[in-house]
């Protein structure tokens, strides 16, 4: 049962990784090559919004250069004592995770330099007059780190990572076949449309993908659903209160503050999470990607605002500080 939960519906190959062509091409490219030469490959720093695959592709890394996978949590490290705890640790030709990245103190940052330049920690032993510098040779090792906010990591650090892909929304046709391997695995067989409709309700996220169609199982199951359809993922979708843009309550809930409470904004952030009672971070990172990616939301140097998309998905009538954004438009053209 865990095991399915977490594990089972993750891809374990590149083959296996679809709606990233760029990213599984150009990996693939410097796995091929590290293999070759007998070697690791270069540090990598993954990017992107939640749920687009980071942690899996982590995973591939060190499947595909047969390495012992240790991940690690960066607001768990709250000091330079315990990474260099952590990199003292590792066995010989280690993949080392560092999941949210960009949370890793500063001092404790610091510590990554040496370690990923040379293959050393470089650490102070003592008080006072006392205290002396040691350095330390580690084993061989590869850092994979993980953000959503790439922007938020130091120079230095950023510039140490030999590879530095971003992940995008998927699109619907990569979502779809998603939705039919997730339901194959789960032994719920999904037709065309049905998987598409898995697809435009998950908000371009493969993680999304997955927590519905858990959810029109458990759908299907109760209501003695063999062949699943459209109609049953609209049906199953709706009972979980996601509606066709993919939007669940606290999405709508977002919008409607925005367009209704705010006129359209413009609005800061912090006062819009408060005003949802949701964490400004949790709004920046899982929320705000899809509702520019929807064009239904804009970020402007004096704050957010509302789109007539949002006004139109909402039924609502504009505000005059609605703002139009073209399909076409760059999707961050408007943020600060």
């Amino acid at each position: 049962m865990n095991e399915e939960r977490n594990d089972a519906l993750r891809p374990r190959s590149l083959e296996e990784f679809g709606g990233q062509p760029d990213v599984t091409r150009e990996l693939g490219i410097v796995l091929s090559a590290a293999k070759q030469r007998g070697d690791l490959c270069d540090h990598v720093l993954l990017s992107g919004p939640p749920g687009l695959g980071k942690t899996t592709l982590a995973q591939i890394i060190a499947q595909e250069l047969n390495l012992t996978y240790v991940p690690v949590s960066g607001p768990a490290i709250e000091k330079p004592g315990d990474l260099a705890s952590i990199l003292s640790a590792l066995g010989e030709n280690s993949l080392l995770f560092i999941d949210e990245i960009h949370r890793l103190p500063k001092v404790a940052e610091e510590v990554l330099y040496t370690a990923m330049e040379d293959g050393r920690l470089d650490i102070v032993v003592g008080d006072g007059v006392k205290a002396r510098a040691i350095s330390l040779k580690l084993n061989r090792f590869v850092l994979v780190g993980a953000t959503t906010q790439a922007g938020l990591l130091s120079a230095p650090l950023r510039d140490r990572f030999g590879y530095t892909p971003r992940l995008r929304l998927y699109d619907i046709e990569a979502l779809t076949q998603i939705a039919q391997r997730s339901g194959n695995l789960l032994g719920m067989a999904l037709d065309d449309a049905a998987g598409a409709e898995v697809a435009r309700r998950s908000r371009g996220t493969p993680r999304v993908v997955n927590r519905l169609i858990r959810r029109v199982r458990d759908y299907v199951q109760v209501n003695e659903v063999e062949q699943v359809r459209a109609g049953d993922v609209e049906a199953a979708a709706l009972a979980f209160g996601i509606d066709e843009k993919g939007l669940d309550q606290v999405g709508r809930d977002i919008l409607t503050e925005l367009c209704s409470t705010f006129q359209g904004g413009p609005v800061g952030v912090n006062t819009l999470a408060a005003a949802v009672g949701e964490a400004p971070n949790t709004i920046e990172e899982v929320y705000e990607p899809y509702l520019m990616h929807l064009r239904m939301l804009a970020r402007t140097p004096r704050g957010r605002v509302a789109t007539l998309a949002a006004y139109e998905h909402l039924g609502l009538r504009p505000s005059k500080n609605a703002v139009e954004v073209a399909v076409d438009q760059p999707q961050f053209e408007f943020e600060a």
